[in-house]
């Protein structure tokens, strides 16, 4: 019972601290703690002021979360994106190259490997990661799974281009 209580009051203030004490967007494996309306929490009015917008020990604290993401930086007019992500035990994001952005990885639970065309490099709480752009790179959880922050550019969003002029390849 002890367990199941901290287990429960580290779900209620992570939800506190992401959300203001609201518990919305769900997925079909899991959760993602965002503000009502999808953002988080704040005003445009307090847009310029520095805030405190995650515990990440808490959120850590989930062990037994579903994989995915259980937190991200969603401000308006942000210039990053960031992301707090959980594998469980034996899960893993597959081996991919990213061409555009660097990404820093933080470890906040756990432990598992970087897999990179090097070999694999092991990391585990505390490490923190570079990821180049142009990298080839992937994740394997260990085996109590892994939970980590990541923080990279924003990703511009899709724009639509004019129509090409000239004839069409075939």
């Amino acid at each position: 019972m002890r367990m199941l209580n901290s287990y429960l009051q580290a779900v209620r203030d992570a939800v506190e601290c992401v959300t203001g004490g609201r518990w919305t967007g769900t997925r079909e494996r899991g959760h993602v703690m965002a503000a009502e309306n999808g953002e988080s929490p704040g005003t445009p009015d307090d847009a310029a002021l520095p805030r405190v917008l995650c515990d990440t020990a808490s959120l850590a604290a989930l062990g037994d979360a579903p994989a995915g993401a259980l937190w991200r930086l969603a401000e308006p007019g942000r210039q990053l994106d960031s992301n707090v992500v959980r594998i469980p035990p034996g899960g893993s994001i597959g081996i991919h190259t990213e061409p555009d952005l660097d990404v820093l990885l933080l470890v906040l639970q756990g432990d598992g490997t970087l897999e990179r065309v090097d070999g694999p490099q092991p990391v585990r709480e505390g490490k923190l990661a570079w990821l180049p752009h142009g990298s080839t790179r992937g994740l394997q959880a260990g085996a109590h799974g892994m939970t980590y922050l990541t923080v990279h550019p924003r990703r511009p969003g899709m724009r639509i281009q004019p129509p090409a002029t000239g004839p069409v390849p075939r």
